[in-house]
């Protein structure tokens, strides 16, 4: 069955789907980057994943936009939104940006859709505020990760801690080795709004906060490895505890090639966890199923959003 949604008249964009981006305040006085395709309908807010930003979801916006008032941020350390000061980026400090938001914006009821890291806020948001959510989507992400996914991230992470490029081509290239099933016009949409060139020898570097990527290549400051483990189970925890109260009808998209999500973990969250989940899984795709196939994960969203 699909959510409830409502056509709306065109908010002067063209085929190409033209966007609006603006600066709405987040928790602790962090400025956020919105980016809206429409304004009319259910309010759908798309929360991208780690070292992403708002047009990830570019090539999904069209299926959804006569339908939804879609939108989407750059979480925190990512895109244009604000570099915390002092690296708080707990999931819990995303949270309360989404909260901030949702406040700002006056929204009642809205649809979320997160992917991996996004997945993850959106799953704790929903346990918190249940009565918010006409509907959620977690697209490949879990409470608990695939060991492999962790891994091949914790050593991008450290691998590209604080990388410089000569120019946008050049960081292309190194988008093609991270995402090598994505779609060329998803790398160069990446390398657009993921990099900005910087004023002092007009090197191309990326929109995120370093001290982002240092914690999750494990350099983690002060805490020990004791500490650490201990965190990861508290999120775990309260994350299987978030999804089993979310009463909205909830969609799992799993990339079938995914290295994060693994079968028994979607299924698990879609048959056993939430109230009233499905599950789709989107063949030719790993963890970045909107890049990887693109036609495939509208499908799969088009399905439940709309019921088609």
């Amino acid at each position: 069955m699909g959510l409830p949604s409502r056509s709306r008249g065109v908010f002067g964009y063209d085929s190409a789907m033209a966007f609006q981006a603006r600066k709405i305040q987040g928790a602790g006085e962090l400025s956020i980057n919105l980016v809206e395709w429409s304004q009319e309908g259910v309010p759908m807010l798309l929360l991208h994943g780690y070292s992403n930003e708002a047009h990830i979801w570019d090539d999904f916006i069209p299926t959804v936009a006569d339908h939804y008032r879609v939108m989407a941020v750059d979480l925190r350390g990512h895109g244009d939104s604000d570099w915390h000061p002092e690296g708080a980026y707990t999931y819990q400090d995303h949270v309360e940006d989404i909260e901030a938001i949702v406040a700002s914006l006056g929204l009642e009821r809205l649809v979320l859709v997160g992917h991996s890291l996004g997945g993850r806020i959106a799953m704790l948001y929903g346990g918190r505020n249940p009565e918010k959510l006409a509907g959620l989507v977690i697209v490949d992400s879990a409470p608990e990760i695939d060991a492999r996914g962790s891994t091949r991230i914790s050593m991008e992470a450290a691998q590209n801690s604080d990388p410089s490029f000569a120019s946008l081509a050049e960081y292309e290239q190194l988008l093609v080795h991270l995402y090598p099933a994505a779609t060329s016009a998803s790398i160069r949409r990446m390398a657009k709004f993921g990099a900005r060139q910087r004023p002092e020898d007009k090197r191309w570097i990326l929109k995120m906060d370093t001290a982002f990527r240092r914690a999750v290549s494990g350099d983690t400051g002060k805490l020990d490895a004791a500490e650490i483990e201990k965190r990861h189970t508290e999120d775990q925890e309260n994350m299987w505890k978030a999804l089993a109260q979310i009463p909205c009808p909830t969609l799992v998209i799993r990339g079938a090639a995914s290295d994060i999500l693994g079968a028994e973990i979607a299924d698990r969250m879609a048959d056993e966890v939430l109230p009233q989940g499905q599950l789709a899984v989107v063949p030719q795709a790993g963890h970045s199923v909107m890049t990887d196939n693109p036609e495939g994960f509208n499908a799969a969203l088009a399905k439940f959003a709309l019921g088609e």
